[in-house]
């Protein structure tokens, strides 16, 4: 038996790697009987049937796992955002923000194509999240700019690029480490999103050490099924608000005495932000009230 890392799996089989080798794979029959599928990145045990084909055996258990792009065990999201071309959705990038989060995954934000706006705007928009404690970069795979900084937070990390389509993930890719040869796609002048270029979420061993994933580009993302008091858990700028509120129940939508106004009216909470997690918290109120 050999322990390996699924690659990638299309059309049946699953490409595990296991050492210096790439092994194409089937499933064994139980797999089926119990509903249980695979995800790039699940470690599992083969057993070799030939020189080149072997069997999944068994899928260790997951330390981590994504829905939306379906993927396990990694150790990061890098959730990229264009600053221009499509524009940035930034409530798509606080629903990602949440959904790495909830699964356990660090987030890292990636504002890309800062070669189209000025620098100010991709300073302003940086600093937003950079003030709410979230780690982010400024990049351009047509400059450079931001390139060494993105392969540092890579190195020897299992990660997954996540975003909308037509943010340049597989652009930044490229630029990262050139041969990967990734399939890119411009954005549609109609539309204003790009076309999906990844057909598949496969894991790329790096040259300087680590993997990532290239994933299909999304527009819409469910929420995960918290609690209405759990929603702020995943705005980290309103921890400092913790406790401090008149009543413990304040849910930080103009309660009597609930303190978040303040930090909004003093700039420690960004506006757009907070209405965010306004909707969040009342697509979660309608979702408890379904059930």
């Amino acid at each position: 038996m050999l322990e390996g890392v699924l690659i990638r799996g299309y059309g049946g089989f699953y490409y595990i790697q296991a050492g210096d080798r790439v092994w194409e794979c089937s499933l064994r029959g139980k797999f089926r009987h119990i509903g249980q599928s695979i995800l790039a990145g699940d470690r599992v045990l083969i057993r070799p049937l030939s020189e080149k084909r072997a069997v999944v055996e068994s899928v260790q258990p997951r330390r981590s796992e994504l829905i939306r792009p379906p993927i396990a065990n990694v150790d990061q999201a890098i959730i990229v955002i264009s600053l221009i071309a499509p524009s940035p959705d930034r409530r798509l990038l606080d629903r990602l923000l949440v959904m790495a989060e909830y699964s356990g995954i660090e987030p890292v934000i990636c504002f890309n194509k800062a070669d189209l706006v000025p620098e100010e705007e991709s300073r302003r928009l940086s600093g937003i999240y950079r003030r709410a404690d979230y780690r982010t970069m400024i990049t351009s795979a047509v400059s450079g700019t931001g390139i060494e900084e993105v392969r540092e937070a890579l190195k020897d990390r299992i990660s997954v690029f996540a975003g909308p389509s037509g943010v340049g993930k597989s652009s930044l890719l490229n630029a990262l480490q050139p041969g990967l040869s990734l399939k890119t796609g411009a954005v549609s002048q109609k539309i204003g999103r790009g076309r999906h270029t990844t057909r598949h979420v496969e894991l790329l061993p790096l040259d300087f050490g680590g993997w990532v994933a290239d994933t299909p580009g999304f527009s819409v993302i469910d929420l995960p099924r918290l609690k209405r008091e759990e929603v702020a858990d995943y705005f980290r700028e309103l921890s400092p608000f913790y406790g401090r509120c008149q009543f413990n129940s304040c849910l930080h939508r103009g309660e009597p005495g609930c303190l978040v106004g303040l930090g909004l009216q003093n700039g420690e909470i960004d506006r757009e932000r907070y209405e965010n997690y306004r909707l969040f918290l009342e697509e979660t109120v309608t979702r408890e009230r379904q059930y």
